[in-house]
């Protein structure tokens, strides 16, 4: 079996950015992807606070960038599910339903995805109209009235690209207030097409085949109400993809790469894990700020740490 110097799980702009990092190094690189090169970068529309570019870059022009920058330098790309890891003296094992891949480093960085909601009806009605990503099931609802959950930047983000398709699109957020930036409040509360609805929790997604609704409670009256609408894109926060990390035992589970509570990867500062030659980046390590901008500055410093660690290690 093929033994790489590191092996780099996720293509988002954290692992992109080792890749690129450990390949210039002269380092045999592979990078793993499960779903699509890019990672969730290339679900956002218009990166509007990424250094370097005054008037925003698609994420998927982005990520392209990245992707063909690495590969310059000989990084390799596989897709390939991981489902675990095992610790060897002189080399670790990324274990995917595709195989097993070998390297001497790993470098953690598979991100996140969106939270779900929780509520009765949303996994009933995923792809029925409840979604989580407009730029890439938004052209479902053209002319219809749509509602987004969550007011932070991903939710206001998310509103305002709707309105070039939706009829109307209703921002619910459980907070009193809005949390997203200045400018995304105020390009929302300026929108024609947008409605704000703070204080208001979610408690039920209906319909019948599709969605065609939402039952609503208002957090301070404890008033309950019906919204009508045809589809509702869910963006309360994200989770890391180290589900993969975790070996279940009873209900707290335990994991070879230590977790916190909320399944990130506890790293130091630079990004190593207490697992000599692993390493975490971006979206998926304990405390992330989960920005693009942080992501790449995270994938720089794990890849020099694995660079250091395999300079000592040999």
């Amino acid at each position: 079996m093929e033994v790489y110097d590191v092996v780099i799980i996720g293509s988002g702009p954290a692992g992109l950015t080792a890749g690129l990092y450990t390949a210039r190094a002269g380092l045999k690189t592979l990078i793993l992807e499960n779903k699509g090169f890019g990672g969730y970068l290339v679900n956002i529309d218009l990166i509007e606070n990424y250094p370097g570019f005054t008037e925003g870059i698609r994420g998927n022009e982005l990520a392209h960038g990245m992707m063909k920058q690495a590969m310059s330098y000989g990084v390799e790309f596989q897709l390939a599910e991981a489902i675990g890891l095992e610790m060897g003296r002189d080399r670790n094992v990324v274990k995917t339903i595709q195989g097993d891949y070998l390297g001497k480093a790993i470098i953690i960085a598979g991100g996140s995805h969106p939270k779900k909601l929780g509520v009765p009806g949303e996994e009933e009605f995923v792809g029925k109209g409840v979604a989580y990503c407009a730029v890439c099931e938004g052209g479902s609802f053209g002319n219809k009235v749509v509602a987004v959950a969550g007011g932070g930047d991903a939710g206001i983000t998310e509103g305002l690209y709707l309105t070039r398709i939706a009829s109307k699109v209703i921002i619910i957020e459980i907070m009193p207030e809005l949390n997203a930036t200045e400018v995304l409040r105020k390009r929302a509360l300026a929108s024609p097409k947008i409605e704000i609805r703070c204080g208001t929790k979610i408690k039920a997604i209906v319909g019948d085949s599709q969605v065609k609704g939402l039952e609503l409670l208002d957090v301070k009256t404890g008033q309950e109400s019906t919204l009508e609408v045809e589809g509702v894109f869910v963006h309360i926060g994200l989770e890391p993809n180290t589900k993969y990390l975790r070996r279940e035992m009873g209900e707290t589970g335990w994991s070879i790469i230590p977790l916190d509570t909320n399944g990130y990867v506890l790293v130091n500062d630079k990004m190593a894990t207490e697992i000599p030659g692993v390493f975490a980046a971006g979206d998926t390590r304990h405390n992330s700020a989960c920005q693009i901008a942080t992501a790449v500055g995270d994938g720089a410093t794990a890849a020099l740490s694995a660079i250091q660690f395999l300079m000592m290690r040999d």
